[in-house]
């Protein structure tokens, strides 16, 4: 199948998938997925499919098939998400959790990374540490003027909180 080929068909799946069509979206792209083992674009909508029907085991070895490959730097991070996303809500958090270190040595700053990296490090009791990056994730990621009054604080505060002040 020429490349243009592929193209149009992945990207009719996608509009399906956008559309509301998810089940077609699916099905579209299962097959595609299957035609083209090695294509880490259609793994990634692949997998994504599978996200959006609410089946997530399904989805993880197409996200771990479209990691393998080569992204554009927008899909890898969405994959990164979904992936340590899916992984969490599936209950195996140091799986999520070593998908995200992965991600946050590609993306450091990237706000969504940290701030699901902290749902998981909530689910392994590292509670601590998740507050800490969410709350360096708000300050350095906040338009809130509130929040930007306090900016410094809450970078003070961040590592130290349950520190008792006397």
């Amino acid at each position: 199948m020429a490349s243009l080929e592929l193209q149009q068909q992945l990207a009719a799946a996608v509009a399906l998938r956008e559309s509301g069509a998810t089940a077609a979206a699916n099905q579209a792209l299962v097959e595609l997925a299957a035609q083209y083992p090695d294509h880490a674009t259609v793994q990634y909508q692949c997998a994504w499919s599978f996200d959006v029907l609410g089946l997530e085991s399904q989805a993880v070895p197409y996200y771990q098939r479209a990691l393998a490959g080569t992204l554009t730097a927008p899909d890898r991070h969405g994959a990164f998400i979904g992936l340590g996303s899916t992984l969490r809500t599936l209950g195996r958090y140091a799986e999520s959790a070593t998908v995200f270190e992965n991600a946050l040595a590609e993306f450091p700053d990237n706000a969504a990374l940290r701030a699901f990296y902290a749902m998981t490090l909530h689910n392994l009791g590292r509670n601590a540490q998740a507050i800490q990056l969410l709350l360096h994730t708000l300050a350095d990621t906040s338009a809130d003027s509130e929040v930007m009054q306090y900016r410094k604080a809450l970078h003070f505060y961040a590592p130290q909180l349950d520190r008792i002040w006397s």
